[in-house]
């Protein structure tokens, strides 16, 4: 589990094609203390250390989880957000993130409010209606609030922080994030649905 807080901004090294494909991640955290299985939420996706060395780790990739998510455009260079594991007795910052990838959001707009990035992203027919107002999402790994909901299209605020220390500070309109619903709205939809048949 993790709480979609991110606690490092690394990018993608390499991509090696193999069986699965490994990607290989720069990162600023101390790898000794990344054990061998450790999960690690990149970018959203709950991933496990296959291999690792002073300042990056890999991961091996199936070729189901390239075509759900974002993982299947990337490329050296590309910037990942890191969160490790949440562990007992930690802070819960966020909401309670899986890193299960439900499907890929574009971004449709984006514009200046105040000091904030406003950023629209239209969610998969499928996810829509797990979305509401002031509920969260995560993003590329990162639990937001969300401002309003019209249709299949919802809106976040990135305060300046966040657009700092994430990758969604350099999204640009027709870029695909990663999204995860809400697991408490999943289960809550799952019971709603129960009760009506």
């Amino acid at each position: 589990m993790f709480t979609g807080i991110v606690t490092d901004l690394g990018r993608v090294r390499a991509v090696e094609a193999r069986g699965d494909s490994r990607f290989v991640f720069e990162t600023g955290y101390d790898t000794a203390d990344l054990a061998m299985g450790a999960s690690v939420a990149c970018s959203g996706a709950c991933l496990t250390v296959v291999d690792k060395g002073a300042g990056w780790f890999a991961v091996d990739v199936s070729a189901e989880t390239l075509s759900k998510t974002t993982l299947g455009g990337w490329q050296a260079g590309t910037p990942v957000n890191f969160e490790r594991a949440l562990k007992v007795g930690e802070e819960l910052g966020g909401h309670l993130v899986s890193g299960h990838v439900d499907g890929v959001a574009p971004l449709v707009a984006a514009g200046e409010e105040g000091d904030s990035r406003r950023l629209t992203f239209e969610a998969p027919a499928e996810l829509a209606r797990f979305i509401a107002a002031k509920g969260s999402v995560t993003l590329d790994g990162v639990s937001l609030t969300v401002n309003e909901v019209e249709g299949r299209r919802f809106g976040v605020n990135i305060i300046p922080h966040t657009a700092a220390v994430t990758s969604l500070g350099g999204l640009a309109v027709g870029d695909r994030v990663n999204l995860e619903i809400d697991l408490v709205a999943r289960y809550l939809q799952r019971l709603l649905e129960g009760r009506a048949q």
